[in-house]
């Protein structure tokens, strides 16, 4: 199973005071053991020793916004904002997915993640269950919601399809896989929910112990619109439904006020910046220098690879290192050492994973390794540079989940990965 490793010879991203290319890694049962720069007396526990050659080991990635079976839709509605991505072209295809459909996504997107680099993701989409039987499969993490709308003010929350869809997903798989599966609750957005469905939603989450995860804020319209239908803005408006009065995750969060970013921090709201499905959709650019100030969580996602059009938290960090900075024509903002927690720890927290996102005695054993030993990594003076401005998805030799290896130079342990882009492009035929 490979959950007892040893990696020798690593050199830590974040260096935490040890020695480069000296450290030992001790995972024992798919947890971090010991990390020294003398190597254990007694290897027999190991089921296998890696020798990293001093290649860069960080904490492995967490996607903690998206819809992973919008594979199926990448590339299918170019060129076109939000809304009219969304009415025109999305939502049109979205009536025609199955099951089958949605299985074969979600397959094909967790091989690109965890080629990626990625271990974990949070998801909110509609046939949770299949994406849940393929996270299950693939041995990875991850935080699944079925999203809720509803248009209807008479509708009875109780009563609703969606509601009872993501109860029955609560009840069949939240706590699978030794916990690696999460299941939450969701409200699609402030503009596809009625407020009595709204603190419906937030009753259930407090009752069930579960997170809470939206979208918020997304583009100008949508927050201009929302404050003309309730007389507040979208953030306060969930705020008052009860929304963030569990763990909560808010995607996007592209127009947000003072007041709203206020908010955000007194109720411990995790923030999923998306700067390329953002940018990609032309919805503008998240005040992630604001946040941080503020002591707000803020954690990367990819959004759909219908919107992105991959899965790649690598080009998430790349994009966010530099954009700010030129935004606000200030290179000193936002050091490549602190944007790394960006893409594991605050990922980890937004997910309820507390002892998960860094590497640490006690923490699992979620790890990449990175090859330096590239003409665009070499020399590496600050490793945090290297993963910030210069790596490659294709630089990661190896991920690691709970100590368990699941791709290896190249090659995958947990998926038949012919077999998965064969299934994928016959179901998306549908759409051809």
């Amino acid at each position: 199973m490979n959950r007892s490793i040893l990696f020798k010879n690593a050199r830590l991203a974040e260096n935490a005071g040890f020695a480069d290319n000296k450290v030992f890694i001790s995972v024992i049962n798919g947890v971090i053991d010991s990390i020294s720069t003398n190597a254990p007396e007694d290897t027999s526990v190991y089921e296998r020793i890696v020798d990293c050659r001093s290649n860069l080991v960080l904490p492995a990635f967490y996607n903690t916004h998206t819809h992973i079976a919008m594979s199926a839709l990448r590339g299918y509605g170019e060129n076109l904002p939000l809304h009219r991505w969304l009415n025109e072209r999305i939502f049109p295809a979205e009536d025609r997915l199955t099951s089958e459909i949605v299985y074969a996504a979600s397959m094909l997107s967790i091989a690109e993640m965890i080629k990626n680099g990625i271990v974990s993701f949070s998801d909110m989409y509609m046939f949770s269950a299949d994406t849940a039987r393929a996270a299950i499969e693939c041995d990875v993490k991850a935080n699944i919601s079925r999203a809720v709308v509803a248009f209807d003010p008479t509708e009875d929350p109780r009563t609703s399809t969606r509601v009872q869809e993501a109860i029955a997903l609560y009840r069949d798989y939240n706590g699978a896989q030794d916990g690696r599966i999460k299941i939450d609750l969701s409200v699609h957005a402030e503009y596809t929910v009625t407020e009595p469905m709204c603190r419906y939603v937030a009753s259930l989450a407090k009752e069930y112990g579960t997170g809470i995860h939206v979208h918020l804020s997304e583009t100008e319209s949508e927050h201009m619109e929302g404050i003309g239908r309730r007389g507040k803005t979208p953030t306060a408006f969930f705020a008052d439904c009860g929304l963030f009065d569990t763990r909560a995750y808010a995607a996007h969060c592209v127009y947000v006020t003072e007041e709203d970013m206020d908010i955000l921090k007194a109720k411990n709201v995790s923030v999923i910046h998306n700067p390329v499905s953002n940018l990609k959709l032309g919805s503008g650019v998240m005040p992630l220098d604001a946040m941080l100030e503020k002591g707000i969580n803020v954690a990367l996602g990819t959004d759909g690879a219908s919107s992105n059009n991959s899965q790649s938290i690598l080009k998430e960090l790349q994009l966010a290192a530099i954009l700010h900075k030129g935004i606000q024509r200030r290179a000193e903002i936002l050091h490549s050492d602190k944007l790394l927690s960006l893409t594991s720890l605050s990922g980890a927290l937004s997910q309820g994973r507390e002892d998960c996102g860094k590497i640490a005695p006690g923490y699992k054993a979620d790890l990449i390794l990175l090859n330096l030993n590239t003409p665009h990594n070499i020399p590496c003076y600050t490793p945090s540079a290297i993963v910030c401005y210069s790596a490659e998805n294709s630089d990661v030799l190896m991920t690691v989940c709970d100590g368990r290896i699941l791709y290896e130079n190249g090659e995958f342990t947990t998926i038949d990965i012919e077999r998965v882009m064969y299934d994928a492009q016959k179901a998306f035929a549908i759409y051809s």
